[in-house]
């Protein structure tokens, strides 16, 4: 007999296993269904970013940077240092067990709010009269029945036409955490986020890593100035950038792999590498749902069609995260989750889409929230621009890490904050100022009043914003 629930939530990444635990929150009976398996074969919520993404490479990255330090650093520090030496075993399996210590977290999470979890793969089986009936195939198949259905079930990486990841030679982001020992020389197609990060990861143990993107600019996304600075300094660091080129065959064999492609010019070359990541971009995971058992609709990519509030075209069905529009990030999947929990129980849900910042964690990290300059140019746009460099940031000296700046970018007329765009030291952390400036609809001016601590990193954001109005007080 198939068990009943209020809402089943198909996929335990961060919009997933968010949106379950907020619905149970909300007094509604709640399933959550996810296939993963950890090497033991049992289970492992949180998806591509808990397993395979977000937090795994957070942990290669802080190995990585503690080793760089030691190299390079901790003798301006008085510090040193004799016989240092990486073992990239102990490195991943503090990977693992910080991976591992998640998973078991959301387990705790679904325990502590009543949430039950059922291990394997979700699918739907057939409308039914006030709701749906969604099949579990995992060590025994089970049939759940609910009348609310949240599919949250992510996206994978993108493969090269005709190159398969083998995850030994030729990885996705998937083997790229894997890699067992340093090597000689690594190459990256496509500069996307984890390919930047791991990338970085490797650099700094040791490899020589060249990076193929097909674009013309580095970075597109990101605001111009800062990507130019932040290029610069990957440049400075040892990372080999090519742009513009086309990527032809790709052959593996004993030594490697092989990357015949052509150059900004047109010109011929070759690339041998060890390892290959491909980071290309992500498709979304709706292959085995069996959307047309119920007619639920999916565009010519294979995202679920919703609306703004993130409804499918089925009454009682929504979907969140990497699956449907927008930016694949972990953060806005976690907003859309609480939003559609909150819908169900008849609140007004929200997730403004002009404020999810973006972050990329390379050395230096990159991050920003709003329009870009280029965008603002574009729209015809009339702005004002403030910028101040971390090299005149006294936390910044202090630190050893005076690369990157802040850029505001505010309305010429009203000053209301359009973009601030960050490149250096814990960009990641100081973003969330800007974010909550920008929900608020604050000015520059607003951020310029606000008393920062002295010395912090956060006094080179109020200076910038100080720049907008060019009345900076320490550069």
């Amino acid at each position: 007999m198939s068990k009943q629930f209020d809402v089943i939530v198909i996929g335990a990444g961060p919009g997933g296993y968010i949106a379950a635990i907020r619905a149970a929150q909300l007094g509604f009976k709640v399933a959550c269904i996810d296939e993963w398996k950890n090497d033991k074969g049992g289970p492992a919520p949180g998806g591509t970013c808990t397993n395979v993404g977000c937090i795994p490479s957070k942990a290669l990255l802080q190995s990585s940077e503690h080793f760089d330090q030691a190299s390079h650093h901790f003798a301006e520090h008085g510090i040193g240092v004799k016989g240092l030496s990486m073992d990239v075993s102990t490195m991943v399996a503090r990977k693992d067990l910080v991976v591992k210590q998640n998973n078991d977290g959301i387990l705790y999470l679904f325990k502590k709010n009543k949430v039950s979890f059922f291990h394997g793969r979700g699918s739907f089986a057939k409308a039914v009269e006030g709701g749906y009936e969604i099949l579990v195939t995992g060590a025994a198949t089970e049939s759940l029945t609910g009348k609310q259905v949240i599919v949250a079930t992510g996206s994978r990486a993108r493969a090269l036409p005709g190159t398969p990841f083998d995850e030994e030679s030729i990885l996705s982001n998937d083997g790229a955490l894997r890699i067992g020992a340093v090597p000689k020389k690594l190459g990256l197609i496509g500069s996307g986020v984890i390919g930047l990060e791991m990338g970085s990861v490797w650099r700094r143990l040791g490899a020589e890593v060249t990076i193929l993107e097909g674009l013309p600019t580095f970075l597109g996304a990101v605001d111009e100035q800062i990507a130019k600075e932040a290029h610069k300094a990957f440049i400075k660091q040892g990372l080999k950038i090519e742009l513009g080129v086309k990527v032809g065959a790709i052959k593996t064999g004993k030594k490697g792999v092989s990357i015949a492609y052509e150059n900004a010019k047109g010109e011929a070359q070759t690339l041998d590498v060890d390892k290959l990541i491909i980071s290309i971009g992500r498709l979304a995971n709706t292959e085995g749902l069996n959307a047309e058992a119920v007619g639920l609709k999916l565009d010519e990519r294979g995202l679920v069609v919703v609306d703004d509030d993130c409804r499918t075209n089925l009454p009682g069905v929504w979907a969140v995260g990497d699956v449907v529009r927008g930016p694949m990030l972990a953060h806005k999947a976690e907003e859309e989750g609480v939003a559609v929990a909150e819908r169900i129980a008849g609140q007004h849900g929200h997730v403004n889409f002009n404020t999810v910042p973006w972050v990329i964690y390379t050395s230096p990290e990159i991050a920003w929230v709003g329009q870009t300059e280029q965008q603002l140019k574009a729209a015809g746009r009339a702005y004002k621009a403030g910028t101040f460099p971390f090299l005149a940031n006294g936390r910044a000296r202090a630190l050893g890490d005076t690369t990157g700046m802040v850029k505001f970018l505010a309305d010429a007329a009203t000053d209301e904050i359009l973009g601030v765009h960050i490149v250096g030291p814990m960009a990641s952390e100081l973003i969330a100022e800007a974010v909550v400036a920008m929900e608020f609809r604050a000015s520059s001016e607003d951020i310029a009043r606000i008393c920062h601590a002295h010395p912090s990193l956060s006094e080179a954001t109020k200076e910038a914003a100080l720049a907008v109005d060019k009345r900076s007080l320490n550069f």
